[in-house]
Order: C-alpha cells, then sequence, then structure tokens
C-alpha cells in the first residue's frame, strides 16, 4: 500500500475518534425496582353460627355449659291464681309440674337447673307438703314464701334445703320484694318477687350444697325427636283440674311446640311478654283429697308409689306409667310394655291429677 493511502486511512479513523469523544453521553435511566407481588391472603367467611356448649342439660337433653350439669336445680313455688298474672321467668323453666292445691286453685313448681341469665321471678308463694316431695325427688333447692303446717313440719324432717320468704329470717328474707305495682293493682299477696340473682347470690354463701353429690345420675333419656311411634293425634289438649282453672296446650308444628293457655287467654310470661311453649306435656294421675280436719281444705296428693298417665310429643299421644320409689327419687315414666319412656329434647309440663275429680280432652 503507497504512502498516500495509508495517510488518508489513519486522518478518517482519527476524524471519527475525535466526534465521538465529542458527542455527550446519554444519561442511563435508572432501572426500576422490581414489582413484588405480595401473596394473597385468603378470607375466610364468618361463622355466623354459635357453638354449641359441650354439657348437656339432665333435665331437658339440650345442650348446656358442663359447668352447670351437676348443679341442684332450684325449684321455684309460683302463684298461679288468676289475680296474679302474668307470671314472671316460668318460660325459663326447664320442668313446670302443676298440681291442685286448696278452693280449686293449682299451683305450679318451676325447676331450673341454671339461674343464670334468669330475671324476676313471681309472683312466689307457699309451698305444699307434696311439692316438697317433687323438689326433693330432684334433689332441688326450695324457693318458697310460707307454707302450709304439714311443710313447715316437714321440711325439717325430711331435710329440704329451702330459701323462705316469710318465715325464713332476715338473710333470706333479702333475696325477695314487695312489687310496688302488683301489691297496688292485685294485692299484696300476690306481690313478692324474687330473682335468678339474687337466689344465686344467697347460695353462693355457702350454706347449702349447690352441686349433687357423687353418684348422682338421673335416669331420664331425650332424644331430638321424641314424638311417640304409634301415638294418637293430640293437637289440642285442654285440662280441667278443677271448675275454677283449665289449661289447654296447643301443638304448633312449626315449632314443634305446645303452647300454653290458661283462664281462656295465652300463658304469658310477664318477662318476655311471649305465650309459654313446651316440648313434652305429661299428665299423671293420682289420689287427692282433702286433709281431714284441715279448715281451708288444704290437699293431700299421692306422689310415691305408681299409676297411669299419659304422654304427649310431636302432636301425638300415648299412655304410659309412672312410679316414684319414695319422696327422695325420680319420677320414672315407661310405656306400657314396660320399656322406659324417652322424652323430646326440651322444657316438659308436667299435670298431676285425680282422674276422679279432673276432665282431659284430646283432638
Amino acid at each position: 500500500m503507497n504512502k498516500r493511502i495509508l495517510a488518508i486511512l489513519l486522518g478518517g479513523c482519527l476524524i471519527l475518534s475525535l466526534s465521538g469523544c465529542g458527542k455527550k453521553p446519554t444519561p442511563e435511566m435508572p432501572e426500576e425496582p422490581p414489582v413484588v407481588e405480595e401473596p394473597e391472603i385468603p378470607i375466610e367467611p364468618e361463622d355466623e353460627s354459635e357453638a354449641v356448649p359441650a354439657g348437656t342439660n339432665p333435665l331437658t337433653g339440650m345442650p348446656m355449659e358442663p359447668e352447670y350439669e351437676n348443679n341442684r336445680p332450684v325449684a321455684v313455688m309460683f302463684n298461679n291464681l288468676k289475680a296474679a298474672q302474668p307470671q314472671l321467668g316460668v318460660s325459663q323453666a326447664d320442668i313446670i309440674y302443676e298440681v291442685p292445691a286448696e278452693g280449686g286453685i293449682t299451683r305450679m313448681l318451676g325447676l331450673f337447673q341454671t339461674l343464670d341469665g334468669v330475671g324476676n321471678l313471681g309472683s312466689i308463694r307457699s309451698t305444699r307438703a307434696y311439692y316438697l316431695e317433687l323438689a326433693l325427688g330432684h334433689d332441688a333447692l326450695l324457693v318458697h314464701a310460707g307454707g302450709s303446717p304439714e311443710a313447715y313440719r316437714d321440711i325439717p324432717a325430711w331435710g329440704v334445703n329451702n330459701i323462705d320468704g316469710v318465715n325464713g329470717g332476715p338473710s333470706q328474707d333479702a333475696v325477695f320484694w314487695r312489687d310496688a305495682e302488683r301489691r297496688k293493682n292485685a294485692g299484696y299477696e300476690h306481690s313478692m318477687l324474687t330473682s335468678g340473682e339474687k337466689v344465686q347470690a344467697y347460695l353462693d354463701k355457702g350454706k347449702y350444697r349447690t352441686e349433687h353429690q357423687d353418684g348422682y345420675t338421673y335416669t331420664q333419656a331425650f332424644a331430638a325427636d321424641g314424638t311417640p311411634s304409634g301415638g294418637q293425634r293430640a293437637e289440642q289438649i285442654s285440662i280441667a283440674f278443677t271448675s275454677y282453672k283449665t289449661g289447654t296446650f296447643t301443638y304448633d308444628a312449626s315449632t314443634g311446640l305446645y303452647m300454653i293457655g290458661q283462664y281462656g287467654k295465652d300463658y304469658i310470661d310477664g318477662n318476655t311478654g311471649e305465650q309459654v311453649g313446651v316440648t313434652n306435656v305429661l299428665i299423671l294421675e293420682t289420689a287427692i283429697s282433702e286433709i281431714a280436719g284441715d279448715s281451708a281444705g288444704r290437699l293431700t296428693v299421692k306422689m310415691t308409689g305408681e299409676g297411669k298417665g299419659t304422654y304427649f310429643c310431636g302432636g301425638k299421644s300415648i299412655p304410659i306409667t309412672w312410679s316414684k320409689a319414695d319422696r327422695n327419687s325420680q319420677f320414672v315414666y315407661r310405656l306400657q310394655d314396660g320399656t322406659p319412656l324417652t322424652l323430646g329434647s326440651g322444657k316438659s309440663y308436667v299435670c298431676i291429677i285425680s282422674p276422679k275429680q279432673s276432665t282431659v280432652t284430646i283432638q
């Protein structure tokens, strides 16, 4: 290659090199940080259902908090005169016993396995000896306001743990109060009230044992559906205890409950304003008679031994038998073939009547 051509080539390279150096460098764009996707956290739907307690109420077969299972029930004497309506707290009773008293009236004994959440109770009236036997059959603590001479004789003799609003002394008097409105409109004798809270506060002082002793068990079995197999239609029940008092039970298929009425009206709990309903109705037949020589016409009611009865559940009825070995024993219910009766899980209403004095109509 001649020297002239070589010089031209070297000059061109030099020009290109100088022009490249003179060019301003393009600044590099800063790198964007990488996009980090946050992991999606699955949203669980809210569980709107309430947790079912792990225990079982021995009086109803329904779930309850385990700490209440071994409670001694509280048995409350309810005034059931027409003038005393509405009663308070009856819809929360696990079992209601209704039994005739003197003069054609009836009184009720309400059994509560726990007083937790139970409001006012009443009105409270005096007890009789046969109500003591009902309470003893459940190893229950009795709440009452006074009693017949026989009841006051038997309370200490039979070892009945009781809270008395009339003759219980100052500490027991504090459990009760007279409702001013009832005293004004219904009368003094229909005005005595108490409450679940006040009764429980008294029991918490420790005078009485508040739990069953070791080994105590209830024999009554329950099932989700207690409708008797092969039972007769029984959607309307009318029980004329006496000429003064008739009770009615009307089956509501939508709830599975017998809705209660008395004195020609719905049986209302004054605490809630709602009609009282129960799953099971039992009618127990026994001997009832006046106590000889009793000026007030008080009654004696045979609570032990055995007798006939009728069981109602699910709009049907079936004949049964009942037995109670002694005053401290539970009622045992059986079908006519001797098979133990299984009740429907829920509250029960037990009517104790004399077949000679009371009339039952079933439709």
